[in-house]
């Protein structure tokens, strides 16, 4: 999606989160707010090259999109297969206790690939295969400080979501959508053909596309004021 972006004339800065693309043993030691940090080193990196900047996020990274939006000078949003709430949503409590007899659980009860449309790209697709519970703890916290910002989301947001999502169900946009009270401009988009990993499955340039239509609707407008 970078790349795609990148040759629409994007400068793009692809942010990998503390835990994320190294080992789930990395994964238990992150806490939220590390993710958050990820996000503020990479943005202000960014502000060095540009100082119009778009925030966009698949999954847990929709809802640190979302939520960095109100605590950073950006234009607009692109969350993509945002989660709102855990599809079981026990206690934190709970939680921890489970985590010091469970390190791990497995991301589904389904066959791993089975969820994607494009078997070729899940081939090579980066993931680990079980989630910390640890971190399970960790993203809830997330998901609290998320709702408390949701309201104060201020700039136009893109929310797109493939309705074959199984992994994370679509009526998580619109819980998201309804939340929205403040935005300038929102718009949701339903993807179908796809699973969760909506920038890598087969309906992809679809949401490439959408995604920059989005940013050049948005920088459009701003510049007939």
């Amino acid at each position: 999606m970078g790349e795609y972006l990148h040759q629409q004339g994007y400068t793009c800065l692809g942010v990998r989160l503390a835990g994320h693309a190294t080992r789930p043993e990395d994964m238990i030691r992150s806490r939220y707010t590390d993710w958050i940090a990820s996000v503020e080193d990479s943005y202000h990196l960014l502000r060095g090259v540009s100082d119009t900047i778009f925030l966009m996020g698949l999954s847990m990274g929709g809802v640190l999109s979302l939520l960095m939006s109100t605590r950073l000078e950006v234009k607009g949003v692109v969350a993509l297969s945002t989660l709102s709430r855990l599809p079981t949503d026990y206690p934190i409590w709970l939680l921890q206790l489970v985590s010091l007899v469970m390190r791990y659980r497995p991301k589904t009860k389904e066959t791993p690939g089975s969820g994607w449309f494009d078997k070729s790209a899940y081939k090579d697709h980066v993931s680990y295969m079980k989630n910390p519970v640890r971190s399970v703890v960790e993203l809830k916290k997330l998901i609290i400080e998320f709702h408390k910002a949701l309201s104060k989301v201020n700039v136009p947001v893109l929310l797109m979501h493939s309705k074959d999502d199984t992994y994370v169900l679509p009526e998580n946009m619109e819980h998201i959508y309804a939340g929205l009270i403040n935005a300038q401009d929102k718009t949701k988009l339903y993807i179908t053909g796809s699973g969760h990993v909506l920038p890598r499955d087969a309906a992809r340039q679809q949401v490439f596309q959408s995604a920059s239509e989005f940013i050049h609707r948005i920088e459009s407008s701003k510049e007939s004021f």
